[in-house]
């Protein structure tokens, strides 16, 4: 086995995100501000420097699983080339999408080797998706989830809890899964530039279980290791629903994850405010590898170096947070 990537904490990485774009063809208000100014083409990776980067990950430390985000995914003409290029690697190869365009592409991703989607749908009301998303696409996104379903991609539903919102909703995604083998992931909301986040109106993850609770029972079901995820199921059940608590309960203790924007540039956290230009150095032909170990070493022990997020502290971790809105990190 390769030597894994370790910070000074003790975790190693595994496990790598990648953003090949930083447009997205829905503006949610949660993740992407009005004023949102967007890459030229020249400042993207190419699909050769994406997979480039990728490779020296896998093959000198040991990555074991490329999720490939944005933005929007979809958005890039070469995206099924890009999944191609990296599945070539031998590692696991997911994508994030909102599923707009999916019908497009499923096939083809299909046939380059991933198997894998995380997509993101926060309501099934028609007129409420049309509020969040700023474009009246919900039936599009919803025959896209069940067809790339139907075609066996391996479906997460990433569901955004926020307060007053959809948290009235949380009951019909869980029972999404009585009948369909999909794998619904409630997030508690957090905090990105320019999403209006209060601690408020965050739906906490004892919340979220104790209104399931008060109508289906469930059992907990073991949590693969570095797992941001803490699992659930109905039993009898087909699907499993989990809840991802970073705010009320940071799992950053097992963390493995690192994450690379769309120009290019090295994050070891999603809260973190300082990055490393990997780009850059690399389209000057420099060995990109220190770079990348002094990125890990210097990552924080809890949620990029904020402090908790409690009540009190909420004009704190406002103020401390990255100025990058979530569509320009990746998720």
């Amino acid at each position: 086995m390769k030597p894994p990537l370790a910070d000074l904490h003790g975790r190693t990485h595994r496990s790598l995100r990648i953003s090949i774009v930083d447009k997205c063809d829905l503006r949610c208000t949660y993740c992407m501000p009005e004023d949102q100014h967007f890459l030229k083409r020249e400042e993207l990776m190419t699909r050769e420097e994406v997979v480039a980067i990728a490779r020296l990950f896998v093959e000198r430390y040991g990555i074991e699983k490329i999720r490939l985000t944005g933005g929007e995914p979809l958005l890039r003409p070469d995206v099924v080339d890009i999944v191609r290029d990296v599945c070539a690697l031998g590692v696991s190869v997911g994508l994030t999408t909102n599923a707009i365009s999916l019908h497009k592409h499923v096939d083809g991703l299909r046939e380059a080797g991933s198997r894998s989607l995380n997509v993101s749908l926060d309501t099934f009301d028609a007129e409420r998706f049309k509020r969040i998303a700023r474009r009246d696409s919900y039936a599009q996104v919803w025959s896209n989830i069940r067809l790339a379903h139907e075609r066996g991609m391996r479906i997460k539903l990433n569901m955004v809890v926020m307060r007053g919102v959809n948290d009235d909703e949380i009951l019909r995604f869980v029972e999404l899964t009585r009948d369909h083998d999909m794998h619904v992931r409630f997030i508690e909301f957090m905090p990105f530039a320019g999403n209006h986040w209060g601690r408020d109106r965050v739906y906490t993850y004892a919340e979220m279980l104790g209104h399931i609770g008060s109508v289906h029972s469930f059992e907990k079901l073991n949590d693969a290791p570095n797992s941001t995820a803490k699992a659930y199921r109905v039993p009898g059940w087909q699907g499993t629903f989990a809840v991802i608590s970073t705010v009320t309960e940071p799992f950053c203790g097992s963390c493995d994850r690192l994450r690379i924007t769309a120009e290019g540039k090295m994050r070891n956290c999603l809260f973190a405010r300082e990055e490393t230009d990997l780009l850059s150095a690399l389209r000057r032909g420099e060995d990109i590898a220190p770079l990348i170990e002094a990125n890990v070493l210097a990552k924080h022990a809890m949620l990029g170096g904020l402090p908790q997020f409690r009540p009190e502290k909420q004009e704190e971790v406002l103020h401390d947070l990255s100025a990058r809105p979530m569509v320009s990190i990746g998720g």
